[in-house]
């Protein structure tokens, strides 16, 4: 396998994964695994949550498809495991970083993106229970928040 086919397996893997993220957050984390997710809308002391084990449920996956893979040189397995990996990275920075601010690194930004998913989230945080959710998604987000944000930021301009 060539190394621009083992990217573009990469990156088709990472962008598919948001698909698979706002389908696991609506189905899976909002239904049938809430009580692990729970925590997550309605936080409780302490640093880490039951949520945090969703983690593993997408990180064993990468792993064993990342090793298994170059193991037995199945490098599309591999290539599949790492555009998970990557999209987990993404997820982190975006949701544990930007987001909820569990490490103070973007505390203070105005860039429309950032704000823009931050008031996403905002929003799927204003649903306390597991019915009635909306903006299930990380890196894309509709555009009703796009406009919102940009409509705030033109407001606050004039």
């Amino acid at each position: 396998m060539t190394w621009y086919y083992f990217l573009l397996i990469v990156l088709a893997v990472f962008f598919i994964m948001e698909g698979i993220t706002w389908l696991t957050h609506r189905y899976v984390m909002h239904g049938f695994l809430w009580y692990l997710h729970e925590d997550h809308h309605q936080p409780k002391p302490g640093i880490f949550e039951k949520n945090d084990a969703f983690f593993l449920i997408f990180a064993i996956p990468s792993w064993l498809c990342i090793m298994l893979g170059l193991q037995q040189q199945v490098y599309v397995a591999a290539a599949i495991g790492f555009g998970i990996a990557l999209y987990g990275f993404a997820y982190f920075i975006v949701h544990e970083v930007i987001i909820h601010q569990r490490l103070k690194w973007f505390t203070r930004s105005n860039n429309t993106y950032i704000r823009t998913i931050r008031w996403a989230h905002k929003m799927h945080h204003k649903h306390m229970g597991k019915e009635e959710g909306e903006s299930f998604g990380m890196l894309f987000v509709a555009a009703k928040y796009w406009k919102k944000v940009r409509e705030d930021k033109k407001r606050m301009a004039a």
